[in-house]
């Protein structure tokens, strides 16, 4: 079985490196970047994946670049499909060979 270090999602980079450096609650953050608190409360749980436009709100709000965001999110989504799935992949699929 192949290891990959384990990353926390972005959820907790946005609640440990902002929210909670800065003094800024959950519900502010939601109110302040106009969406419903259910959706920050599952990003910041690991429940629910930083989209493109999330990703343009954050960066706005909090002086940050949408490819932050959206860097954390797909480093993360591609590292769990790894811990997850790479072996059992690997092992089905044939690599092209090229002559």
């Amino acid at each position: 079985m192949t290891d990959y270090i384990d990353i926390d999602p972005p959820g907790v980079l946005l609640k440990e490196d902002f929210l909670d450096d800065l003094g800024i609650r959950p519900g502010t953050l939601a109110a302040a970047i106009k969406v419903d608190r259910a959706a920050i409360k599952a990003i910041i749980e690991g429940r629910r994946a930083i989209t493109a436009e999330m990703a343009l709100r954050l960066g706005l709000f909090l002086g940050t670049s949408p490819e932050f965001w959206l860097n954390l999110q797909k480093d993360y989504d591609l590292r769990k499909a790894k811990r997850e799935r790479f072996d059992e992949l690997k092992a089905q699929i044939e690599p092209l060979k090229v002559a």
